[in-house]
């Protein structure tokens, strides 16, 4: 089991530091919030209505962490002059599995802050941990999948150096069209 860690990205020119953290029930009210965006319930398919589903996302996400397989961070935002951190996205590392070659990253990020860099940045930091927990376990490579119409998450992947390797066919209900899949290795 690896125990919960805090990942963290420094502020720049342009953007306030970034926390990335195990979710939590304290995480529930935000995680609601952000996912009534229609363009998140289309992207991600998320089934967050209420806070009810919003603890069972929330325990979904500590029961991987438990069980070694999944490690899902809630991204947040530093805001100014305040020790308040605003929810601006999620990213996780899934499928890991000692002796596996691969594993997969996803995300996604609050309508509010998109177009703010925050998906690449919170990428980064996740794949380097990744590599740097799992590398020694045969991790060889990192995975991105999305929908061959999902323009923005195709620059994350690209601004994230996750290098596309092929068009996958179409996977229903999941994956109603085809997809592309980007591919990290940890010399990228």
């Amino acid at each position: 089991m690896i125990a919960a860690v805090i990942l963290q990205a420094g502020a720049t020119q342009s953007a306030p530091a970034l926390v990335l953290r195990p979710w939590c029930v304290a995480d529930v009210a935000a995680l609601v919030e952000v996912c009534q965006d229609p363009a998140s319930r289309h992207w991600t398919g998320s089934s967050v209505e209420n806070d009810a589903d919003g603890a069972r996302w929330v325990q979904a996400h500590q029961q991987g962490w438990a069980a070694g397989d999944r490690f899902g961070f809630a991204v947040l935002e530093a805001q100014p002059n305040s020790a308040h951190q605003q929810l601006v996205g999620s990213v996780v590392l899934k499928d890991v599995a000692t002796g596996e070659p691969s594993a997969e990253v996803g995300y996604w990020t609050a309508a509010h802050a998109r177009g703010r860099g925050v998906a690449p940045r919170a990428l980064e930091i996740l794949t380097s941990w990744a590599f740097d927990t799992f590398g020694a376990d045969d991790l060889e490579r990192l995975e991105l999948l999305h929908q061959v119409d999902n323009l923005a998450s195709c620059r994350v992947a690209q601004k994230s150096r996750y290098e596309f390797d092929r068009v996958l066919p179409a996977a229903p209900p999941s994956y109603p069209l085809d997809g592309h899949l980007h591919i990290r290795r940890p010399d990228a």
